[in-house]
């Protein structure tokens, strides 16, 4: 499984954007269900597929958080970057 990974702390007050040069999933993860996802397991995330750039998440509270980008599965490649204002 290939993705773009960022990890960082954030909170409800923070937003995540996130640029993408095509439409891929953009998902914003806990830890827990991080490892889920990276373990192949059932996972939870916010976002999902995005088909306009910049792509803009708030964490529904304070924690460590992973944003990761994927393109499904699909072959190909994106290239994404990931700020926090």
């Amino acid at each position: 499984m290939k993705f773009l990974h960022w990890d960082m702390s954030a909170g409800s007050d923070n937003v995540i954007e996130v640029e993408l040069d095509k439409q891929a999933n953009v998902l914003l993860m806990d830890d827990i269900n991080f490892s889920s996802y990276r373990n192949g397991r059932s996972y939870r995330y916010y976002g999902g597929l995005a088909k306009q750039s910049p792509v803009t998440l708030v964490p529904p509270h304070s924690g460590h958080w992973h944003v990761v980008v994927n393109l499904g599965g699909y072959a190909g490649s994106v290239r994404a970057s990931c700020s926090m204002a």
